[in-house]
């Protein structure tokens, strides 16, 4: 299989930097190639602006979406930014490894998202009408393809649970599961989180290590998040909203899920 990891912490020898080693090393060790994306090495830019064209559309006037669309289009984008889209279209899997920051991921992955997801290429793309509206939420360019996010957070799992003051973990990563994930196609598989992350021992970090390996082992295998396509009969069309004999009287997150 082929795998990209694309990973977002400053220091190399923190538990990320640790996961992310453990990580390559266990899919190499079973036979996958892995190709690295680590944005702080790489000194990532994250800003979206003009430099990510070669040849603006319109010198005068920075219309983010449109210059987008051009540059990708006519094979005009920063070489950085067509690189990244060269590794997603040559993944099997994506795997998005990330300390949980004020309850987000680090600004420099989500620019890596808002320059690499350009437009006609993660975004704006398939038939837009009254019975299809995009090939988006199940479907798009990345759709075949697998994800899954490994989150490390600083709070205690209670505090990530359905009562918890943090709120939910799965409706904390959903804009990251449905919407950076599963609108440009990927299978979306359950994330991996390590929590309380200031208490680590090498007792409990051999124990990660291993529950991290068994979730590695079964990237091909793991049933994917059961988010409803947008386009395969739950929505109303063009209203994109959930029809209401689906999961009555209920709101929130939890309804897109089937």
């Amino acid at each position: 299989m082929n795998i990209l990891l694309v990973c977002a912490h400053p220091e190399s020898q923190s538990l990320n930097g640790a996961l992310r080693d453990f990580t390559i090393r266990h899919l190499e060790q079973a036979g996958h190639t892995v190709r690295v994306s680590d944005l702080y090495a790489m000194q990532w830019k994250a800003q979206v602006d003009a430099g990510d064209s070669k040849q603006r559309l319109n010198p005068a006037y920075f219309d983010a979406p449109m210059e987008s669309q051009h540059a990708y289009q006519n094979g005009l984008q920063s070489d950085d930014v067509a690189l990244e889209q060269e590794k997603l279209l040559w993944a099997d899997t994506v795997i998005l490894q990330f300390p949980l920051w004020w309850y987000a991921m680090p600004a420099i992955l989500k620019g890596w998202v808002d320059r690499v997801y350009a437009y006609g290429f993660a975004y704006g793309v398939g038939e837009h009408s009254d019975r299809h509206w995009g090939d988006r939420f199940g479907e798009g360019t990345l759709a075949g393809k697998r994800a899954m996010l490994v989150v490390t957070a600083g709070g205690w799992e209670s505090h990530y649970s359905p009562r918890g003051v943090n709120g939910p973990i799965d409706d904390l990563l959903f804009p990251i599961h449905h919407g950076i994930l599963y609108y440009p196609g990927f299978d979306v598989l359950p994330p991996f989180v390590v929590y309380r992350t200031g208490k680590m021992d090498e007792v409990r970090f051999a124990e990660i290590r291993e529950a991290l390996g068994r979730r590695l082992d079964a990237l091909s295998t793991t049933a994917p998040i059961p988010f409803r396509k947008q386009n395969g009969g739950a929505y109303d069309i063009p209203q994109l909203t959930l029809r209401p004999d689906l999961a009555p009287e209920q709101s929130g997150f939890a309804v897109h899920l089937a």
